[in-house]
């Protein structure tokens, strides 16, 4: 019979744990941005179980990516409001 295939659950846990070593030689404060980077990637294990051509870690890094990219679109949008928030008081007449 063949090989049961692990679940994309433990293939995840599997992957963070390979990089205990790596995660351990960081500085404190990078060690808390990986772990962040692995939480972002937890939260998309559902729709990495529908990649099966691919590597499981390299969906855990398109998880990653999105997450940050949602970020940086938040960013965006607040920066973009901020900016135009200001156009709109610097416009005003000032009294005095």
């Amino acid at each position: 019979m063949g090989r049961t295939l692990p679940s994309i659950t433990m293939a995840f846990l599997q992957e963070q744990e390979s990089f205990n070593r790596f995660r351990r030689a960081l500085r404190r404060s990078d060690q808390q941005v990986l772990d962040d980077l692995f939480a972002s990637a937890r939260q998309h294990l559902s729709a990495a179980a529908y990649a099966a051509h691919s590597l499981p870690f390299e969906s855990f890094l398109l998880a990653m990516l999105i997450e940050e990219h949602k970020q940086v679109l938040r960013l965006r949008s607040m920066l973009e409001d901020l900016m135009a928030e200001r156009e709109k008081t610097d416009c005003r007449p000032r009294d005095g």
